[in-house]
């Protein structure tokens, strides 16, 4: 799916229960160039808000939230694609069971990244996704 204006910043929605994960991912990203980090949400409830109202080119979704589940709002966002703008989703979790990766992809996540190991991962596919 390519960005309607590849010169406009790629802008993210984080959603992560982890306050430092959320700032130090949030850091991470905030410091690519033309990626601009419009929001973040510890839980599905806020983060369903969020991407309504941000509308972002990417969400980065946990799995395990305070309330709720990114399971949950990954189902809302591809449920009701025309209510969220259609944003690119990918799961970023220290749950990486095969079959709970598989339930992410079948629900339209684009990609898993494994927290303890793939960051480096995460950060090459936000800098592909500038391109596209």
């Amino acid at each position: 799916m390519s960005r309607p204006d590849p010169n406009a910043p790629l802008t993210i929605v984080l959603i992560e229960d982890s306050l430092l994960l959320r700032e130090t991912v949030g850091a991470v990203l905030g410091e690519l160039a033309g990626v601009r980090v419009v929001g973040a949400a510890a839980d599905e409830t806020t983060a369903i808000e969020l991407l309504q109202s941000q509308q972002p080119d990417l969400a980065i979704v946990d799995l395990e939230l305070r309330a709720g589940s990114g399971l949950g709002v990954l189902r809302m966002l591809y449920g009701n694609p025309d209510r969220f703008g259609r944003p690119r989703a990918v799961v970023f979790s220290n749950h990486n069971q095969s079959q709970l990766r598989e339930r992410c992809i079948a629900l339209g996540a684009e990609r898993f990244f494994d927290k303890s190991t793939q960051m480096d991962e995460l950060l090459a596919y936000v800098r592909l996704a500038l391109a596209h």
